[in-house]
């Protein structure tokens, strides 16, 4: 979500894939890994790993590779996977609570502390141990609790009101689930992830594969 100046859009979504195999490698027991055996797994460029590598800070020798422990520290420092970014949460349907209930999100450097809804019925009740507060708390807390990231998952046409409310109060990045286009003021981050997109490529592609 929140990018290195001078770093591609490709290069950031390749480092967690390098991340969780190299702690899978961590796990058996190797001790070193090679540009070479990162790009075999994935069918990737071994020049093209060794860039994203070096992107990071990293540094291998060559003909060896590098040692895994320090890289994966070095993936995950530059990722900003080793701090955590605490964010709260507007839209407590069932994308809100599906991932407030992903409890993998604080190895990644995201707690979710607080969740929000316009929906009078859902205030005061509990997902996954949080409790739903109402949107005219927001602003507040997020001042108060220095937030910089929120995550809008509410309907399409609601998700514009809900990133303004956000940013109006502070928050630096939003990772939007919505399906809508979303205007940011400049200095603000958006990330949105597009679930139809990639279920579109993936219908798209199985519907060829069995014509």
């Amino acid at each position: 979500m929140l990018g290195k100046p001078g770093v591609s859009r490709s290069t950031l979504k390749r480092l967690p894939l390098y991340l969780h195999l190299l702690e899978r490698i961590s796990a058996e027991g190797d001790e070193m890994v090679s540009c070479t055996r990162i790009a075999s797994e994935f069918d990737f460029d071994p020049t093209q790993v060794r860039k994203d590598l070096e992107a990071t800070g990293a540094s291998g020798t060559a003909r060896i590779g590098f040692r895994v422990s320090p890289l994966i520290f070095r993936i995950r420092e530059f990722l900003g996977w080793n701090n955590a970014h605490d964010a709260f949460l507007v839209g407590v349907g069932n994308m809100g609570k599906a991932l407030l209930g992903y409890q993998d999100f604080e190895k990644y450097g995201l707690n979710i502390i607080a969740a929000f809804d316009k929906d009078p019925r859902k205030v005061g009740e509990k997902a996954f141990g949080k409790e739903v507060l109402p949107l005219k708390k927001l602003e507040g807390l997020v001042r108060r609790m220095h937030i910089n990231i929120g995550i809008v998952t509410v309907p399409a046409d609601q998700a514009q009101e809900a990133v303004d409310l956000l940013v109006s109060a502070g928050v630096k990045a939003i990772w939007n689930f919505a399906p809508a286009p979303i205007r940011i003021p400049e200095g603000v981050i958006l990330e949105n992830a597009r679930l139809t997109q990639s279920l579109a490529v993936l219908t798209n592609n199985l519907t060829s594969k069995l014509r």
